[in-house]
């Protein structure tokens, strides 16, 4: 009996070898796991010695619409305290009347807790009041008056009181 089988499974093995499909994709087709093809050239091409005026003055009205939505104290500004020199850099985010800063200290730099955020800007027409705490425990708070190219007060350092102004460093 077993002879008698064996011919037929092996009959019916190549029968349906022989009605399965290939694996490979027709010739002319690409194959679906090989590498895409290149997209195709651009129907425009550019000049390279085309003028740059359009495209110049387009950069410059898109970077004036983006400054248009940012206040006078957007940008680096260092508070300095006099012979002491640079005390801390503060980068401010003034945009459409919420103002928000951080702090770097700058006689500590790279030290561990040596920057973080200011938690209160409160401005108020000339006047402007930044409160931060550098390490725990201590509030710092900068009162601060306009002042011609920049800002004039006080620096409370949890007691210490001194004179510091603060400047524009950056855009």
């Amino acid at each position: 009996m077993r002879r008698a089988v064996l011919p037929l499974l092996m009959l019916a093995w190549s029968a349906t070898a022989q009605a399965q499909p290939t694996q490979n994709p027709p010739q002319g087709e690409p194959d679906a796991a090989a590498e895409p093809l290149a997209p195709p050239p651009p129907a425009v091409r550019i000049d390279p010695n085309a003028p740059t005026t359009a495209y110049d003055s387009r950069v410059k009205q898109s970077f004036a619409a983006a400054e248009s939505f940012q206040g006078p104290l957007d940008g680096g500004w260092t508070l300095s305290a006099g012979a002491e020199g640079p005390l801390y850099a503060i980068r401010f985010v003034d945009k459409a009347g919420r103002v928000e800063a951080a702090w770097r200290d700058l006689r500590r730099q790279g030290a561990l807790g040596s920057s973080g955020f200011v938690e209160q800007v409160a401005r108020d027409g000339g006047r402007l009041v930044l409160r931060f705490s550098p390490s725990a425990g201590v509030l710092d708070v900068a009162t601060l008056n306009a002042a011609a190219g920049g800002w004039t007060g006080e620096l409370d350092e949890n007691g210490r009181k001194r004179a510091v102004s603060l400047a524009k460093t950056s855009p």
